[in-house]
């Protein structure tokens, strides 16, 4: 008898047989979780508050903005504007040109 009782409350209330723990879930998929991520902090062009001139006899500087495989690296993960990205790209391909930057990374 108690056997049935216990089987009886670990049902759910479709009856489907996959326990009582059915009814407790909810839904909310992965923004509801304990990984949530709150609003994300605005990127703030470098180039617009420091007042910085990209230029193509400084590769260092340019290193920061291609990847180890020479791509450059789009402005929504830089940060920078659309108009110092496009200064940015010119002076990286100019500076490809004259050996100051090699054209990929092998």
């Amino acid at each position: 008898m108690r056997e049935r009782d216990n089987r009886e409350m670990n049902m759910d209330d479709s009856g489907d047989g996959r326990g009582g723990f059915q009814r407790d879930r909810r839904g909310g998929g992965a923004a509801a979780g304990p990984g949530r991520r709150g609003p994300y902090r605005r990127k703030v062009c470098k180039f617009c508050t420091q007042n910085v001139v990209a230029d193509y006899k400084h590769p260092d500087f340019l290193r920061r903005y291609i990847t180890e495989r020479g791509k450059i690296l789009p402005s929504r993960i830089t940060g920078t504007c659309a108009k110092h990205q496009r200064a940015l790209t010119t002076e990286i391909k100019r500076a490809r040109v004259l050996a100051y930057l090699p054209f990929d990374r092998k």
